[in-house]
Order: structure tokens, then C-alpha cells, then sequence
């Protein structure tokens, strides 16, 4: 992706423009959005600060209140009068004993007035069984089990205190506040402090958990914060939200959410303030809300500038490369629109007259060179003298015949034909149908010389058969088959295949000789890729002197003259396997241009497998 963008920064000079103006806005845009999250990191510490001032404000007051609940427990444990009271009663009840239970509860009535977090208080009488409530009277307690654990926690505390939730777990799947009737965190204790024989009796005060709430949610910032208090041993105690316990476990701040928590010094009581961060960034939202608009108001007049800048500056520039592509491609006929006086206006009128003076160039001067090159193209077919070769080839035919060489005749006869069809009529281009006829005149003449020692089998495909083609190609190809390739072998084929695949014409010759080796192929295939890439042209090899392949070097220089640049010739050899020959030509460049106005060739006989 990096490379794909710099090789476009490289050939466009509009997205480089672009470029350096929003690099120009870089620096703006990393200063206010350093400073817009940092404005938000230094409030969201204030906040932090300010809240956890709060809650250590309140947490004292909480500290202070549960004091005061202790200090009244500590009252009510030791009452001289209600301890009486209690020692008077025993096992079995009796009306004295509701009597003495009568006056207990309303004593803890008038008690609980004394402090506002105090919801109710219960005290458990252990020798009856009897748990008196300020809110629910008295009742007896009769499950063994129930009685069993009231027991044990007023003996395994002593005289120090304790605190309960009412969902704390009770025997036969109870708890602690279905037991004794609170629903809020209780303290818990043991009455007759000082006594150390004391029965195991229980006093039981609840907080009251509403007024605890209130104390609390005075400290909300918000709607949407939530508050909640926990007890020494992180149970939930109160709180306004209904997500207390999960968030004691993970109370970290998050990436939307802002959490404060606060212990108390005496109790380890702790306060847990959550609230949504978009809250406290909401007027830093608005001040990063402009921000993004002047970025995005600059980065659009950045582009709009470059933009100004590319039309005025490079889109001169971009149509004059266009312009110089299109002559580059052969098109001599551009002329690019020009209306500016300034120096881009120069510059196109230079490059207007400059296309017109080449194209005046090119008529004059190279269309020349393609006559010249198409003279050597005619010299190069036509070597031989036709009249003289079908005079002498026709004395030697009859001669033949008067001594009865019929081997000899058809080998004459075969290359008359061969000769006629090649040197006369004018014609440069046969049809591939034509044109494969014409060879089989040639192969028949070899044939006849090595003793019919290889056979010749054609593969035309319908497209292919009338494409025309130029003449004479194949048969230096077909000759060195049939010289180098199977002048050895009793069994040897000779393979012609033609057919149009990918808007190509792919004629192959192929045997199944003795195949070439691997240096001399390497050496064959250098040769011809150095024809292929030499400036002057595709007939150089005539001009240095070269010293072999030259029926190769012929039947290459003439496809790259008449086909062009695409027009191809490959050798591919497996020593003792046999060589193959592909011509590959664009069929859009295979026309009969050249045909004469001139009666059409005699038809020739039909190829038969030999």
C-alpha cells in the first residue's frame, strides 16, 4: 500500500500538492487534539479529586455515626435496670416473665430514638428462646438449629461486636434476616459486658438502611453516577444502583465509566462513586466537537487550494504529458487546445508545432526507410532467376521422363511447383491453407531425397486455414527439421499444426528428431534475442555479417518487419526428443495489404498426409 501511494505521489503532481498542504496542517491538528485530550485528562483529575475529597468527607460522618451505634450498644449491654430484667426470667415463661419481656421492649423503644440511623433493635433472650424486636414484639425461636447458631455467635464473640447482613446463610437454608426480622446490615453483641459468667444473650441493632442512603446520595454529581457503601468484608450495604457487587470486584475506571473509592480509617467501611465520563467531558466534547469542524474546514480548503493550484500550475502540465503519451504511441495528430499567454501557453504552441514538424518528418523520411526495408524484404525472397530456374528445371523433368526416373520427374516437378508458387504472381501473402499446400511441394522434394525415412502429418484448425500469411516462412523452419533433425532417424514425423489462440496466430513446426543440445539451443535462442533487441533495426544481421542461423535470422527479421514488435519466433529442443518451432503473430497485423490487382492463383491440389 506504502508503495502503491509513492509511486502515485511520484506521478501525479496534484496529490503531491495535496500532500504538502495537509502536511502544512499537521502541526495545527496534533496541537489541538493535544490539547483537547489533555484539557480532558487534567479534569477528569479534578474530578477525581474533588470526589474523593467528598467521599472521605462522608465516610468520616459514617465513621462518626457507626461510633455513636456502638457507643449506644455499648448503653443497652450494659443497662443495669433491662439486665435485671432479663435475669429474672427463666426457662419457662411465665407472666411475670412477658411482664419483664413488656417492659425490655418498650426500654429499646425509647432508645432507638436517640440516634436516626438506628431502624430497629432486637435482643435474643438464650434460657427462653425469646427474640424481642422493637418493630415485631417478641417471638420464640423453635428450630434447635436457629437456636444452636444464635448460641454459638453470642459465645465465639465475647464481648466485641460484630456485623451481620441480612442475607448472612442460617441453618436449614435460612438467613440471618428471615431469622430475627431486619433487613439491613445489624450490629451484633453480647449483653452483660462485665459480667464474665453472662448468659449467652444477644442484642441485635439494625441500621437503618434508607437514612444511610440519604447520607450518600446528597454526593451524586449526577443523574446517571451511582453511589454505594460497603462493609468491612465488601458486602453491600447500600447503594442507588443495582450493580454494586460486580462493581466492587472490578472498580478500576474504564474506558466510559469514572470510579472513585474511598475506606474509612476506623471501620474499613468503603464508598465506590461511579460516573459516566461523557458527563464530565460534556463541555470538553463541545470544545473537541469544534475542533474536528476547523480541522475538517481546513483540510477541505487544503484540497480546494490544491486543487486551485493543480488546475492553474500542473493541469497544463498533465495535459502536456498526456499529449507527448499519445505521439509517443505513433498518434502525430494531437494538438493540444492553448488560450494562456503565459509560459504554459509557450509551451504548448512549442509542443503544437513541434508534433507538426515531426509528422512532416516522419512522411518525408520514414516512410522512405519502409520502402527500403521492404526492397530487402523482396531482395531477400528473390534471389533466384524464375525463369532460369523453370527452364532448367523443366529440361531435367522431361529428360527424366525420356529415361524412366519417375522418382526424379515428381522430385522436379514437386520443386517447379515449389518454385513457381514462391517466385511468381506477385503475391506477398497466401492464405495458412495456401500456404501449407505450397509447402507440402517442398517436403514431398525431401521426402523423395532421404528415401521417404519420415512421414509428414498437418494440424489446421478452420479459424486458422484462411489467415493470410506471408510467404516463404515456414520453410526455412520446415528445412531444418528435415536436415538437422531427422536426417538420421528411419521413423521420423514431421508435425505442421496451425490455430488462433489469444488473438494470435500460432503456427508450430515440430519433429521428433535428435533434438538440440543445451549450448548450442542457449546459444540459438541468444542470437535471436539480440535480432529482437538491436536498434537498427530487425535486418542488422545483414549489415554485421552474420556467420549462421540464417534461415532463423531470415524468417525473425521478416514476421518483426511485416508483424511488428509482437510478431515472435521460440526454439524449444529435448535432446533425443525432437525440436519445436512456434511462429506467433497478432492476428489484427495478419492482412493481405499487399495483394495485386492481378487474376487470382490457380488452385492448388489439396494436402494429403504423406
Amino acid at each position: 500500500m506504502f508503495a502503491w501511494i509513492y509511486n502515485q505521489s511520484t506521478q501525479k503532481i496534484q496529490l503531491r500538492l495535496t500532500f504538502y498542504f495537509l502536511l502544512l496542517l499537521l502541526p495545527l491538528v496534533i496541537v489541538s487534539l493535544y490539547v483537547n485530550f489533555r484539557s480532558q485528562a487534567v479534569l477528569l483529575k479534578q474530578a477525581e479529586e474533588r470526589t474523593r475529597g467528598a467521599l472521605t468527607s462522608s465516610m468520616d460522618y459514617i465513621d462518626l455515626s457507626l461510633q455513636n451505634v456502638e457507643e449506644f450498644s455499648t448503653l443497652v449491654a450494659t443497662d443495669t435496670n433491662m439486665l435485671r430484667l432479663l435475669h429474672q426470667v427463666g426457662p419457662t415463661l411465665t407472666a411475670q416473665s412477658y411482664v419483664n419481656f413488656a417492659e425490655i421492649v418498650k426500654q429499646l423503644s425509647s432508645l432507638t430514638s436517640i440516634n436516626h440511623l438506628i431502624s430497629h433493635v432486637a435482643l435474643f433472650h438464650s434460657p427462653s428462646r425469646m427474640l424481642l424486636s422493637t418493630t415485631q414484639g417478641g417471638k420464640r425461636i423453635e428450630r434447635p438449629l436457629h437456636l444452636l447458631e444464635l448460641q454459638t455467635i453470642a459465645e465465639t464473640k465475647g464481648t466485641g461486636i460484630v456485623y451481620m447482613m441480612p442475607d448472612t446463610p442460617f441453618p436449614e437454608d435460612q438467613t440471618f434476616g428471615s431469622v430475627t426480622g431486619t433487613t439491613s446490615i445489624s450490629l451484633v453483641r453480647t449483653m452483660d459486658l462485665n459480667n464474665p459468667d453472662r448468659e449467652p444473650n444477644l442484642l441485635i441493632i439494625s441500621l437503618n438502611k434508607e437514612k444511610l442512603l440519604d447520607l450518600i446520595r446528597s454526593l451524586l454529581p449526577s443523574p446517571n453516577a451511582e453511589i454505594y457503601l460497603y462493609s468491612d468484608e465488601g458486602k453491600l450495604v447500600t447503594g442507588t444502583g443495582e450493580r454494586g457487587q460486580a462493581l466492587l470486584r472490578a472498580p478500576a475506571s474504564s474506558a466510559k465509566e469514572f470510579t472513585v473509592r474511598v475506606d474509612s480509617k476506623y471501620y474499613k467501611w468503603s464508598l465506590l462513586l461511579v460516573q459516566p465520563k461523557a458527563e464530565l467531558y460534556r463541555e470538553t466534547n463541545v470544545s473537541r466537537l469544534y475542533t474536528y469542524v476547523i480541522i475538517a474546514v481546513s483540510v477541505i480548503l487544503a484540497l480546494l487550494i490544491s486543487w486551485a493550484v493543480y488546475s492553474g500550475i500542473a493541469s497544463p502540465v498533465q495535459r502536456l504529458m498526456k499529449g507527448m503519451k499519445r505521439v509517443g504511441g505513433g498518434n502525430f495528430s494531437v494538438r493540444l487546445e492553448n488560450e494562456r499567454m503565459d509560459e504554459f501557453g509557450y509551451l504548448t504552441r512549442s509542443f503544437n508545432k513541434m508534433v507538426e514538424e515531426q509528422r512532416d518528418l516522419i512522411e518525408n523520411v520514414y516512410e522512405q526507410q519502409l520502402r527500403l526495408a521492404h526492397t530487402e524484404l523482396k531482395f531477400l525472397q528473390s534471389q533466384i532467376n524464375p525463369h532460369f530456374l523453370y527452364n532448367t528445371l523443366d529440361s531435367i523433368y522431361w529428360t527424366a521422363k525420356n529415361y524412366d526416373a519417375d522418382e526424379i520427374s515428381e522430385m522436379v516437378l514437386n520443386l517447379s511447383s515449389f518454385f513457381r508458387l514462391s517466385l511468381g504472381k506477385g503475391r506477398e501473402t497466401f492464405t495458412l491453407e495456401e500456404t501449407i499446400t505450397h509447402l507440402h511441394y517442398y517436403i514431398r522434394v525431401q521426402q523423395l531425397r532421404f528415401l521417404d525415412s519420415f512421414k509428414v502429418r498437418y494440424e489446421l484448425e478452420d479459424e486458422a486455414k484462411k489467415v493470410p500469411l506471408l510467404k516463404l516462412v515456414l520453410q526455412p523452419l520446415v528445412e531444418n527439421a528435415i536436415l538437422h533433425g531427422l536426417d538420421s532417424r528411419e521413423d521420423g514425423e514431421l508435425l505442421v499444426s496451425g490455430r488462433v489462440e489469444e488473438g494470435q496466430l500460432v503456427i508450430a513446426v515440430r519433429d521428433n528428431g535428435k533434438g538440440i543440445p543445451p549450448e548450442r539451443l542457449s546459444y540459438i535462442r541468444s542470437e535471436l534475442g539480440q535480432l529482437s533487441a538491436a536498434e537498427t533495426g530487425p535486418l542488422s544481421y545483414l549489415e554485421h555479417g552474420a556467420k549462421d542461423l540464417y534461415g532463423l535470422r531470415n524468417v525473425k527479421s521478416r514476421i518483426k518487419i511485416w508483424y511488428g514488435a509482437d510478431a515472435e519466433l521460440t526454439i524449444e529442443s529435448e535432446e533425443g526428443a525432437g525440436t519445436t518451432a512456434t511462429i506467433r503473430l497478432p492476428l489484427d497485423r495478419c492482412k493481405d495489404e499487399f495483394r495485386p490487382q492481378s487474376p487470382a492463383l490457380t488452385k492448388l491440389p489439396e494436402v494429403k498426409e504423406a
